[in-house]
């Protein structure tokens, strides 16, 4: 696996702000398209996070906030790709939490609705942690 993500990585562009916007587009693609499958199966109508408009918006916010800590861990710590890893592991578990909420203060909000935002908080840090880390310096591998 970790030679598969190393190839990957080979592929992407070295600039931190090119590989920002390569991960929110893909977010925001990916996060658009659940958007129109849960309004197609009919998952919440009426809840107004399931839209268009704040889900692309949030996702880019996303993928900004997350370059931006990812700028600030490699200019100022050793080991960024590992830090960013962790900080974006508890980040998306902290970013549930609001979702969950969502349940007992809008009354639109379903579970399936709010299990297809918590997909969507997945989408975006997948795609910033695997477009803005540098995979080919064995950030898997725990050092020795």
């Amino acid at each position: 696996m970790v030679d598969a993500l190393s190839d990957f990585a080979d592929t992407l562009p070295r600039s931190l702000p090119v590989r920002g916007v390569l991960a929110a587009v893909l977010a925001v693609i990916v996060n658009v398209l659940l958007v129109v499958a849960a309004g197609v199966l009919g998952i919440a109508p009426g809840f107004q996070a399931l839209s268009i408009p704040p889900v692309a918006f949030l996702s880019t916010l996303g993928v900004i906030g997350a370059t931006v800590v990812y700028w600030l861990l490699r200019r100022y710590t050793n080991t960024p790709d590992r830090a960013f890893v962790r900080i974006a592991a508890v980040v998306l578990i902290l970013s549930f939490l609001p979702d969950v909420a969502l349940l007992s203060v809008d009354p639109a909000a379903t579970v399936p609705g709010v299990i297809v935002l918590m997909v969507m908080h997945v989408v975006v840090a997948v795609a910033a942690v695997g477009l803005l880390v540098d995979w080919t310096n064995g950030v898997i591998e725990e050092p020795v």
